[in-house]
């Protein structure tokens, strides 16, 4: 057991607020979670990434007219048949490393679903040196309602009232297929990303600890059945999923109002406080300020906007972490509507979100899993022992571990105020820090350096 009991508690106390702990003879700075060094094969992912064929992808993807879940199959230029089939032959003649498939699910007729039909997932797997896995995902299905007729009090695509969701959900039984939806940035922003990632990451010829999954999901607009489908069966068959980026809407920074703002993106994030899927949210937003400063990530402390949802949802409710990655700003004028068009994307925003995607993916697979905070019951392994005073922290080592690191932070606060590197340990005392007061998590760190999320020790709920 590693421990700090070379000073008095008073001089403990005092050291902590100041940032400086004495751990035997030796001096440590308490440094901030921010001060993690940039890897420079993140870094070349990032310069990897090409403006270029962005655009030429979301130019694409709009050409299909509409890709509508219950659109045409049969066109080899037009609806959700042609649409998916260029994905998929987009993804596999990107690299060799790619094992590219369609996720294929027979889905009846229901609800929205207003015929029996084959959903296809698009889906390109990048095998790491572990089975876990790490997601990058968007939906490529696009949908349009009818016309507002001009004597409407409702504006074309603005909310119904406050707190509820644009009227698309309400006419999506009714709305022709075919009509035109060209789904440039709702979600053809998101599956540009995916399939950008994709060939960037296999190109990159890295070898991640971690599986990658790029994937595009289909029938978002008809309640995440994708999404749903595809977590199901990960489920049943006991896939480990570490954590899904849903990207869903992020390349405008217009709203229908005028308001703009092309320097913040959000990442929305179930609860508890200290779930897994807020601790995703920390990552990216961590990974972010290092990699990609000029993009501020606005953590949401919300599973998706108001009253509404997308495919990250459906991970959630099977309990894999997800969070939902999406512009800080909706333009429902365009929204749903043949408005949705290459000129509602601006570029560099878009291109700021992409790679954020490509540093928190990569950092993630590049570390290795997790520590596991709590024992077989799913109690935390966290006590006041020695002394009664003290945070007492236990851990499982994470294979392919060198060592781990520490965080805490008053039990009041969102973020990370402090961390530690402690060394190749399983168990760590902080003297005269109470586990009434503060929030602790422990992150496996590999040799090179590389970081995995932050397995929190999460106070068990009263019986």
């Amino acid at each position: 057991m590693t421990t700090m009991t070379t000073m008095s508690r008073c001089a403990c106390r005092r050291a902590i607020l100041a940032g400086v702990f004495v751990l035997g003879a030796a001096a440590l700075s308490v440094a901030s979670p921010e001060s993690v060094q940039r890897d420079p094969r993140v870094e070349k992912l990032l310069s990897q990434i090409s403006e270029q064929r962005l655009v030429a992808t979301l130019q694409k993807l709009g050409s299909f007219g509409t890709r509508n879940t219950l659109s045409s199959t049969d066109s080899a230029t037009a609806g959700i048949g042609a649409a998916r089939q260029w994905i998929f032959d987009e993804m596999k003649k990107s690299s060799p490393r790619l094992q590219v498939n369609f996720d294929s699910f027979q889905v009846p007729k229901s609800g929205r679903i207003t015929r029996d039909i084959e959903l296809r997932n698009v889906m390109a797997v990048l095998p790491g040196k572990t089975a876990r896995r790490v997601y990058v995902s968007a939906h490529y299905d696009s949908f349009a309602r009818r016309p507002v007729p001009a004597s409407s009090p409702q504006p074309a695509g603005a909310p119904q009232a406050a707190g509820t969701p644009p009227p698309a959900a309400a006419a999506a039984d009714t709305a022709p297929v075919d009509n035109p939806a060209p789904g440039v940035n709702d979600d053809g922003s998101g599956t540009a990303l995916v399939m950008e990632l994709a060939r960037v990451f296999a190109e990159s010829g890295i070898e991640f600890d971690a599986t990658l999954v790029f994937i595009a999901l289909a029938g978002e607009e008809q309640g995440l059945i994708g999404a749903q489908k595809h977590a199901e069966k990960a489920l049943a068959e006991k896939v480990a999923i570490e954590g899904v980026l849903n990207n869903d809407m992020v390349g405008n920074v217009q709203a229908g109002d005028g308001l703009q703002d092309s320097t913040r993106v959000r990442v929305f994030s179930e609860a508890p406080e200290d779930s897994p899927s807020r601790q995703l949210a920390r990552y990216v937003a961590s990974a972010a300020a290092r990699y990609v400063p000029t993009q501020q990530v606005t953590l949401v402390a919300r599973h998706d906007r108001f009253g509404r949802g997308g495919d990250h949802t459906a991970f959630n409710q099977k309990g894999f972490t997800a969070v939902r990655i999406t512009e800080a700003l909706e333009n429902f004028e365009r929204q749903h509507t043949a408005a949705d068009t290459i000129e509602g994307v601006n570029v560099p925003y878009f291109l700021r979100n992409v790679r954020i995607n490509a540093a928190a993916a990569a950092s993630i697979a590049l570390a290795p899993p997790a520590p596991v905070v709590a024992d077989g019951r799913g109690q935390p392994t966290l006590g006041r022992q020695p002394s009664g005073y003290d945070s007492n922290l236990k851990w499982k080592a994470s294979p392919g571990a060198a060592g781990y690191k520490v965080y805490w932070r008053e039990a009041w606060t969102p973020n990370w105020q402090h961390v530690l590197a402690v060394g190749n340990v399983t168990e760590f005392v902080l003297p005269s820090v109470s586990i009434d007061d503060y929030v602790f998590g422990v992150a496996a760190v590999g040799s090179d350096g590389s970081e995995s999320l932050v397995a929190v020790y999460v106070n068990p709920p009263r019986r």
